[in-house]
Order: structure tokens, then sequence, then C-alpha cells
């Protein structure tokens, strides 16, 4: 448990031939709640998906749980939220099947024992979206269906837990139900990374913020509001009203 659970040391990455990660270094320790805040192409993103390998890293060292990402294999540890922006697809699905994918680090050979159904069941219930299980997710509300896609997350009982904006475009209610539901993992032990465009109702969960500005760290301890928000130039931190959710929304299923 000494090693810290992530661990980015001088990170270069680029998108294309633009620069977007400039020599940054993160370290997340064990039970911490890391928020990494910045403005819309400060590098929030890109960090995150740097981590997890969907970015490739041009320079530096990143390990997970102490082992060089290229070598780290044991994903089950690892519950991953996207944009649900970039979730999207049309691909027709139940709520259940979608949550049952993020359980399948955790079977053999891809068969759900009834540890599994239990465990997807429950997700459904930490989210408040059991009644739903049925449904197909392109009927869902996009609070809902950021819903399903944390539940499908937590469905593999990971250690450590990645989100990116999972506030974002989201009704008050879901804003409620989700902030809730984190505050339930952070109180197990679960070890979580934030990207948040504004600390919002998330605020009383967050450890230690991260600012990015051009793909550097600005600033790295206590969040905005206890440094004063005139501090972090580059990061504007608001708390703005919730966003409208009451469309059904067409989505898929990022894989």
């Amino acid at each position: 448990m000494s090693e810290p659970v992530i661990s980015l040391r001088g990170v270069h990455a680029e998108l294309g031939s633009r620069p977007v990660l400039r020599g940054i270094d993160l370290t997340v320790g064990h039970g911490e709640v890391v928020a990494l805040l910045g403005a819309n192409g400060s590098g929030k993103s890109t960090a995150v998906r740097t981590l997890i390998g969907q970015v490739p890293v041009s320079h530096g060292e990143i390990e997970i749980f102490g082992t060089p990402r290229q070598r780290f294999r044991d994903w089950a540890r690892v519950g991953y939220v996207p944009q649900r922006t970039t979730a999207a697809g049309g691909v027709p699905a139940t709520v259940t099947e979608v949550v049952s994918s993020g359980r399948l680090s955790r079977t053999r050979f891809g068969v759900l024992r009834k540890t599994d159904r239990d465990a997807i069941r429950h997700s459904l219930e930490l989210v408040g979206m059991a009644d739903r299980a049925k449904d197909s997710v392109n009927a869902l509300s996009g609070g809902q269906h950021q819903r399903v896609l944390i539940a499908r997350a937590l469905a593999s009982a990971p250690e450590l837990l990645i989100m990116d904006e999972p506030m974002a475009g989201v009704d008050l209610a879901s804003q409620e139900v989700l902030a809730r539901t984190l505050s339930e993992q952070v109180a197990a032990g679960t070890t979580v990374l934030l990207v948040l465009h504004e600390l919002g109702p998330l605020e009383p969960l967050i450890d230690r913020a991260v600012v990015l500005r051009d793909g550097c760290v600005l600033h790295d301890g206590p969040p905005p509001k206890a440094v004063g928000q005139h501090a972090l130039p580059g990061h504007d931190h608001v708390h703005p009203h919730a966003a409208p959710d009451t469309e059904p929304i067409r989505t898929g299923l990022l894989s």
C-alpha cells in the first residue's frame, strides 16, 4: 500500500502533431479523491486517456498500482466512466446488458455467475436504476444514461474509479444521486480521479485539486474554494445551475 495508485512523471502527449500534455506530474494515493480542473483544451481529458492507454505517451512514465502502464493487466481493479458525449453511438442494448459489460473482467470465459449477477444488480441499485434494468439505453435521458455508465464502472467493484466529466449536462436529481453514490464509494476506500469543469455537488468529497493550463500543472493542492478563486488563473470555478435533462438521447456504449 506504500506505492501510489496513480503516478505520472514528466508525461508528454500529442494529438496529431499538437502538443497537449507538456510534462505533467501527478500522484494519487490510496483512498484519495483528486479532481483534475481546467478550462477547455487544458489537457484534462487527455491526461485521463493517456493514463488508461487511449492516447500514447511521447515522453514520461505512467504507473498504475505501482506497475508501469504498458505492463499493467489487472484492469478489473479500475473502473472508467467516459464523457457521455464520447459514449454515444446508438448501440442497441438494455441497461442490464450495458452494466454487465463492466463485469466481464471479473468473469471466467465471459460467463456470468450468480455473484456476477448480484454485483450487476447491486451497482444498478447504487445509482437508482434497478427499476429500468430491462429498458433500452436509447430510451433514457442524459442523466439516466450517465447513471448507467457509472453503474457499469462500479460492477467490477474497482479499487480505482476514473471519471471524465461525470456531471456534464446532467439534471440536478441525477447529480445528487451520483454525488451520493460516489460518497459511498469513497467511504468504502475507493480511490477516485475526476475530470471536472466545476466542482459542483462533488466539492465536499475532493481532497486535492490539480489545475491544468496549456498542458501544464498550474496548481496541485486544496480545491479552488479553499485557496481563493482568483488564485488560480486560467480556471473558472463556478457552480452553474443544472442543465435541463428531459429529452431522451441516442447513446451507445464505449468499449
